[in-house]
């Protein structure tokens, strides 16, 4: 029972992935969990980066949200606060929050084809419908980031759509804790230099050295950065 309570509490903080029987730490490749599974997972560190980051938000911006569950939690904490902004994102389970409780938030769906695992529109049509708009803010995250300051993703497609979200908008800001830095992702997204900031709950002085060395702009969330 105790072994089990520990497994979950490790998976929930994102430092391993449960199998049956047991555990395995998570690897460079293209798994990748559903939306539903990660949303329980490091779910207190993803609500202090959305709270962080609608922080950063004035009224009737245009804000960019991608497919991550962390995104979702900005668009749940956008609502709470009931700030007026308008949203483009890709991901459907934004879309159906936004349309069922977000009455001051207009929505701009960007369609394509539908990844059910995800829950997200991804695609050619998709990045074009990206590169048809501008945003003041982009807010991402991504499975893995890299020592070297790489932004990876499990799916090629998922990372094409976030590369264009990137390019569009005026500031884009990762949110990323501390599990993302011991994953890998399978497909290069961008450089954490090519973002205008990184929102980062829980990592270590000696993690983010090498962060910003590669060019971020790391803003810690919640506490100070600790050893």
């Amino acid at each position: 029972m105790t072994a089990r309570r520990d497994l979950d509490e490790l998976e929930r903080r994102g430092l391993v992935r449960r199998t049956h029987g047991g555990a395995v730490l998570p690897s460079t490749a293209a798994h990748e969990d559903s939306f539903a599974r990660r949303m329980n997972v490091s779910r207190e560190e993803k609500e202090r980066l959305a709270a962080a980051a609608v922080d950063m938000l004035s009224a009737r911006e245009t804000v960019f949200l991608d497919s991550s569950t962390t995104s979702y939690f900005v668009a749940r904490r956008m609502i709470d606060e009931g700030l007026a902004a308008t949203v483009l994102t890709n991901s459907l389970p934004v879309m159906e929050l936004v349309f069922n409780e977000g009455q001051d938030i207009e929505l701009i769906g960007i369609g394509g084809t539908l990844r059910r695992l995800t829950r997200s529109f991804v695609g050619p049509f998709a990045v074009r419908t990206v590169e048809g708009h501008f945003a003041d803010r982009l807010f991402l995250s991504v499975k893995g980031l890299t020592e070297t300051g790489m932004l990876t993703d499990a799916d090629p497609l998922e990372a094409e759509v976030k590369r264009a979200m990137i390019a569009q908008a005026g500031e884009s800001t990762l949110l990323v804790d501390r599990s993302k830095l011991i994953a890998r992702g399978l497909s290069v997204v961008a450089s954490v230099a090519e973002v205008s900031g990184v929102l980062v709950d829980g990592i270590t002085p000696a993690q983010a050295a090498p962060l910003v060395a590669a060019g971020a702009e790391l803003q810690p969330v919640a506490m100070q950065l600790v050893e």
